[in-house]
């Protein structure tokens, strides 16, 4: 029986997860999903407890960041085929429909969450992993990443968990069309071509450079940081002309932060500014 319910306790930093990994430096917190033996698949509980999380850093205003990774040298496998799919088979339809709504609540989590989110994608990041990217902000890739949304290679449609919504927008719709009609893997190397990947890092570097990436995002204006990514997202559906007047709010809000006029005072004193996220 699918029961799943956690409750993440502020402030992140001393919070304990039961289904991931989580460590927070300074700025940035680094979310590890850690089942290598299987390549670290998502399991109900862990589906229900990242949602919570996401939930969560709202509300924690030290954390400015939040790096995404894979124990044992892969992102993720995706639903755990006995602990998930196998139990699906046997749901009736309010059960898989209360079971999809709450796969798709951990992507709206990670979209409404305000900190960007770097995912530093290794080896295999399949199906419901390969989600997880696609809902990250960023993503940077091992020489030997490979990506595929899966769903129709167990008979589902591609149309999980926000994909014909999001991808397309990050490498267009044709590209989009064909990996989630074939569910065909794609390799870093077309990833960063296409552009879901931002760039390829060697292996051995590729969590300190998305640590670093994070922490350099992660000291700049919090404010500032956070309306860009709340533009991003909503102005996938505005016109141009409603895109512009309201960026033109955004930015008059922006200028009313102590970091604004901070950046000012050090532009002119010939300083870099230090940004304290008020």
């Amino acid at each position: 029986m699918m029961q799943v319910a956690n409750s993440v306790t502020l402030p992140l930093a001393t919070y304990q997860p039961r289904h991931f990994l989580l460590t927070v430096d300074g700025p940035v917190a680094t979310v590890t999903l850690n089942r290598p033996e299987k390549k670290n698949p998502l399991t109900f509980e862990s589906y229900r407890e990242l949602a919570d999380f996401f939930h969560a850093c709202a509300k924690d205003e030290d954390v400015k960041t939040i790096v995404m990774a894979g124990a044992g040298g892969n992102f993720s496998s995706g639903g755990d085929v006995f602990e998930i799919i196998g139990p699906l088979v046997e749901m009736d339809t309010k059960r898989l429909t209360a079971f999809t709504r709450m796969t798709g609540e951990l992507v709206k989590a990670m979209r409404a969450a305000p900190q960007p989110i770097i995912a530093a994608v290794e080896g295999i990041c399949a199906g419901a992993g390969a989600i997880v990217a696609m809902a990250s902000d960023i993503r940077l890739a091992a020489p030997g990443a490979k990506v595929a949304f899966l769903f129709n290679k167990v008979g589902l449609a591609g149309c999980d968990m926000g994909a014909c919504a999001i991808l397309p927008r990050i490498i267009g719709q044709g590209r989009a069309s064909e990996l989630l009609y074939t569910g065909r893997f794609m390799s870093a190397e077309e990833g960063e071509r296409w552009g879901f990947f931002s760039r390829i890092v060697d292996t051995g570097e590729l969590l300190g450079e998305s640590y670093n990436l994070a922490r350099m995002i992660g000291t700049g204006p919090t404010y500032a940081n956070t309306m860009t990514k709340r533009m991003l997202a909503m102005e996938w559906a505005m016109s141009v002309e409603e895109a512009i007047e309201a960026e033109a709010v955004a930015q008059a809000l922006c200028m009313t932060t102590e970091d604004f006029a901070r950046a000012y005072r050090a532009f002119a004193a010939k300083e870099k500014p230090v940004f304290k996220g008020d």
